[in-house]
């Protein structure tokens, strides 16, 4: 069950369009290697806009997901190269999720 999310969104500086989409592709591996992120999608919003938009089943694996090495190179060097502004970090609730194997409901907000 997922109940729990991040949404982000980044704004790219001018000419860097191409690499902030090729950074995102590259973090799939590590969005991949944390257990507690059960979704991690990385979307074009518009030429310089991105967003991310991440799922946990509980706090314990968002805050792990918000040290982790993701947001670790955002806020770092490559993102300072990348973003003409910090990344917006949103915390929100998700209400009910289609996953695959899976119609839930979350019972609860945390």
């Amino acid at each position: 069950m997922v109940n729990l999310g991040l949404q982000v969104r980044l704004e790219a500086k001018p000419g860097k369009e191409k690499e902030l989409e090729e950074f995102l592709q590259t973090q799939l591996s590590y969005a991949l290697g944390e257990p507690g992120t059960v979704v991690w999608v990385a979307i074009k919003i518009s030429p310089g806009v991105f967003g991310i938009f991440d799922a946990f089943a509980d706090e314990t694996g968002r805050k792990a997901h918000l040290e982790g090495e993701i947001a670790k190179a955002l806020q770092g060097s490559a993102g300072a190269s990348l973003l003409a502004k910090q990344p917006l970090i949103e915390q929100i609730g998700i209400l009910a999720a289609k996953l695959p194997g899976s119609d839930e409901v979350p019972d609860t907000l945390g």
